[in-house]
């Protein structure tokens, strides 16, 4: 599933061909993705400005002009692509919506296994939708830092990575940089999440933000269906520190230890046994 980089990386992308601009033609192919797509989806959007494009946790979205905003999510395998409108648009198979700008600009969702979906909510009520209103703090935000970690984890007697991957917690971590974060930070994936000192969980705030601005200037990580707005695919995945190198040896200059796979909660986590307490 796209994590935080990812949809990061598409909202960037997307900006400069549809903020400010109107949306001239839409159209749904699909009744439904994870959720049913909303009867008045091109009613709702035809003749809108998009005022403004925001993410929360990995959701990006889109502020109209009419006190409307458009949620959308990626799901496992969804793409947003952006191409002319020049040409008449024929969808392939798994395209699933597209929206024409007035400038020429055309999106296009696609989404293969249909896990994503797509819908509406008043934009001053964003923050009490249900699925906004339990997220946690943004780990790219000026409030994220050690103190503000230490407090959302103060009592938890869960994995520090089952906490990391709680997005009542922290918004927008998933699977692949929670291992890189915590190796980066020398923690122990199976550490209980609120035994860990300040000084420690300081660190780790600070190794969350950089690994996810590392991965954003890489384009994010493509592993199977992500692409950026271009189709181009993103490249993180060439500088993972752990996830995916079960066996390998630890790139720590001077650890002399191996890279292990484990599982929890059935999810893989990677991480080095002699470089991770």
């Amino acid at each position: 599933m796209p994590e935080l980089p990812e949809v990061e990386t598409v909202r960037l992308g997307l900006i400069p061909h549809l903020e400010g601009d109107k949306i001239v033609t839409a159209k749904a192919f699909s009744p439904k993705l994870r959720l049913p797509i909303p009867d008045n989806f091109a009613k709702k959007l035809t003749g809108r400005r998009i005022a403004r494009l925001s993410r929360r946790a990995k959701y990006i979205v889109f502020d109209l002009d009419d006190g409307w905003s458009v949620i959308l999510h990626l799901g496992m395998s969804g793409q947003v692509l952006i191409s002319s409108t020049s040409a008449p648009f024929r969808p392939e198979k798994h395209d699933h919506f597209f929206w024409d700008m007035a400038g020429g600009s055309r999106l296009v969702y696609h989404d293969p296994r249909r896990f994503g979906l797509v819908t509406f909510s008043r934009t001053e009520e964003l923050d009490q939708h249900r699925l906004f209103k339990n997220l946690g703090i943004e780990p790219l935000s000026n409030a994220f830092n050690g103190p503000s970690l230490q407090a959302a984890l103060r009592g938890k007697a869960c994995t520090i990575k089952a906490a990391l991957l709680d997005q009542r917690i922290i918004a927008g971590l998933g699977n692949i940089y929670v291992s890189e974060a915590l190796y980066r930070a020398h923690i122990h994936p199976t550490r209980k999440a609120g035994s860990i000192s300040l000084a420690r969980i300081e660190t780790l705030a600070a190794m969350v933000r950089a690994v996810l601005q590392d991965a954003l200037k890489s384009g994010g990580s493509s592993l199977k269906d992500f692409v950026q707005v271009d189709g181009e695919l993103g490249y993180f995945q060439h500088h993972f520190d752990v996830y995916g190198r079960d066996r390998e040896a630890c790139r720590t200059r001077t650890c002399p230890g191996m890279i292990r796979r484990i599982v929890q909660n059935a999810r893989s986590t990677f991480y080095c046994p002699r470089c991770q307490i």
